[in-house]
């Protein structure tokens, strides 16, 4: 016999239903707010909270030299970093809560904030 014999219409309504609920609330999940702040770390201590509706640069101390950050547009980037390969700057504009940029060399990392925390592995 075939497995489709023994599914019946209302089967199929559960199966559509919890589709339908896993759509829907997947996207619920992983949402994290609206970017508010962005939190600047350098040495691993916090160095400055930075309003995202707000434009402004400023200048963090690292143990390589001088880490540049800007805010522009409810976004904020690493400008400039003495660090050798460049990966937050090359990181570009983080605009989602949660995004960070990573220094590693100078010890400098900026991070955006949100009104909620973001869901993501080290969560769990």
């Amino acid at each position: 016999m075939r497995w489709s014999a023994f599914v019946r219409p209302g089967d199929w309504a559960v199966v559509a239903a919890g589709a339908a609920l896993v759509g829907i609330s997947f996207p619920l999940a992983w949402q994290a707010g609206v970017a508010e702040k962005a939190i600047v770390r350098a040495g691993g201590a916090v160095f400055a909270e930075l309003d995202l509706g707000r434009e402004q640069r400023i200048e963090v101390p690292g143990p390589l030299g001088t880490t540049t950050i800007a805010v522009e547009r409810h976004r904020v980037r690493v400008v400039s970093d003495p660090g050798p390969r460049q990966y937050c700057v090359r990181q570009g504009w983080l605009e989602r809560p949660g995004e960070i940029a990573i220094c590693a060399p100078n010890q400098v990392s900026v991070q955006v904030k949100g009104s909620r925390e973001a869901y993501d592995s080290l969560s769990y």
